[in-house]
């Protein structure tokens, strides 16, 4: 009989760096040097005369602007406090918008929105209805849309909320990532729970149908006991998602993640520990385990798609739409015409300089070659539904992944059964992981490299 590793063991083999697989190839293996702006425009002009008219496309805009640095964050941003940037930026997001539309050649349907950043609240209520309402003049709304938003606690009004949700959206999520005062002093980011209530009490009150809210362990000066205080809080608000996110310290990408030092983080194995604190008090209050990171209430539809085995994850995270082609518009945003990935200029400048002679801010790519749709299908069944089915299997086996998941399997992480792999309970936390076995890009590369964040 096979004696199954501890925790601990487990936890210093897996907590190494490795891809979160919001898409496959992930952005550092990408082959560049074959992608052209042509063939990306010939790619997302094909995708969506064949899915359109059937299942419309997503949308999302990076809206990069926050008025102060939180010390933690690992997103593309622009620190500022001069709100004038708002109408230029604007400006440049409709004019990329309108050439896609030209390259569609056809009036696109919209099945998906999402505004994040940065703070998207960080725009004005009436920039912000200027922005989607031009928006949508060229484009129908799919009858199954979902339009959802991130914001700031400290700076979503009530007219933020009732703007968008008349422009069509119901859904929000509230980065909170910690409530306790010390943590909140290391990481910059200041915000009372009066300030959380009442940004939940005023969706809900505005008609929105899923409010979530975003928490971060790992952090900087994080106990057991402020952990424990902090989801505690957060349960008595009764979100119907919480997203709950290990810190990805990244400081050679992220140099303000520099304020604080290394002692100030947790150890491997604490950390681990707060995830633990947070998904038993989730689970014991009513919050199913959705996938990597993520909890909803039964009545939330991340839920049911998961139940339903419809749920889908993209650049923007785990949603309940599949839809083949996602547009980014925006600093760094990042597209996906099921054939290839296009990435967007990463600076403002940049950016608006791009699309005043371009029309098109697109820097780089990947064209998908060879085994690519076969291995994303697979690590999208594993992410999203924690199986992989027997045909896939099948396709990409090889005697190196076969060892890979036997030692897995001896471990408790998954097990093998006729109709291919289904991963366990215990395997959960480990997902990242068990996808990167079937990632080649990520098995060839110098693993003593620092190039992601630790999976655990």
């Amino acid at each position: 009989m096979i004696k199954q590793p501890s925790p601990q063991a487990l936890l210093k083999k897996y907590d190494v760096p490795t891809p979160r697989y919001t898409s496959f190839p992930t952005v550092p293996h990408w082959n560049t040097n074959e992608f052209t702006r042509e063939r990306w425009q010939e790619s997302v002009k094909h995708c969506f005369e064949e899915t359109n008219a059937a299942n419309g496309i997503s949308l999302y805009i990076h809206l990069p602007f926050c008025e102060s640095l939180c010390t933690y964050c690992a997103c593309n941003t622009r620190i500022t406090r001069n709100h004038t940037v708002e109408r230029p930026y604007i400006l440049s997001l409709l004019k990329e918008w309108r050439h896609y539309c030209e390259i569609f050649g056809s009036r696109p349907v919209i099945r998906e929105l999402h505004l994040g950043g940065g703070t998207p609240t960080f725009f004005t209520p009436a920039n912000l209805q200027w922005l989607i309402h031009t928006l949508l003049e060229e484009a129908d709304v799919h009858a199954d849309r979902h339009f959802s938003f991130e914001g700031h606690p400290n700076n979503t009004t009530l007219e933020h909320l009732r703007t968008l949700n008349e422009l069509g959206f119901d859904r929000v999520s509230f980065g909170v990532q910690d409530l306790d005062p010390r943590v909140q002093q290391a990481i910059h980011r200041i915000q009372p729970l009066g300030n959380v209530k009442q940004a939940i009490e005023n969706a809900r009150s505005t008609g929105y149908k899923s409010v979530g809210i975003d928490l971060i362990y790992g952090l900087p000066h994080q106990t057991p006991f402020s952990v424990s205080d902090t989801m505690d809080q957060v349960l008595a608000l009764r979100p119907d998602r919480v997203a709950f996110y290990s810190y990805a310290h990244v400081p050679w990408l992220k140099p303000g993640q520099r304020g604080y030092e290394n002692t100030d983080l947790p150890s491997p194995y604490l950390k681990r520990h707060f995830y633990e604190i947070g998904k038993h008090k989730l689970c014991n209050n009513g919050y199913a385990d959705i996938g990597m990171d993520h909890f909803a209430l039964p009545s939330d539809e991340l839920f049911k798609a998961h139940i339903a085995g419809n749920l889908h994850r993209n650049f923007m995270g785990y949603t309940t739409t599949s839809t083949k082609l996602l547009i980014g518009l925006g600093t760094s945003a990042i597209s996906d015409s099921g054939y290839a990935y296009a990435q967007n200029e990463k600076t403002v400048e940049h950016y608006h300089k791009a699309i005043a002679q371009h029309s098109s801010a697109v820097t780089k790519g990947h064209i998908l070659a060879g085994n690519d749709g076969v291995i994303r299908k697979s690590i999208l069944q594993l992410a999203c539904r924690g199986e992989l089915d027997l045909n896939m299997l099948r396709q990409l086996e090889t005697p190196e992944i076969s060892l890979a998941l036997q030692s897995m399997e001896e471990e408790g992480l998954l097990y093998r059964h006729d109709h291919g792999i289904t991963i366990t309970h215990a395997g959960h936390p480990f997902i990242r992981n068990i996808c990167s076995v079937f990632d080649p890009y990520y098995q060839a590369q110098d693993q003593t490299q620092a190039t992601f964040s630790k999976a655990i």
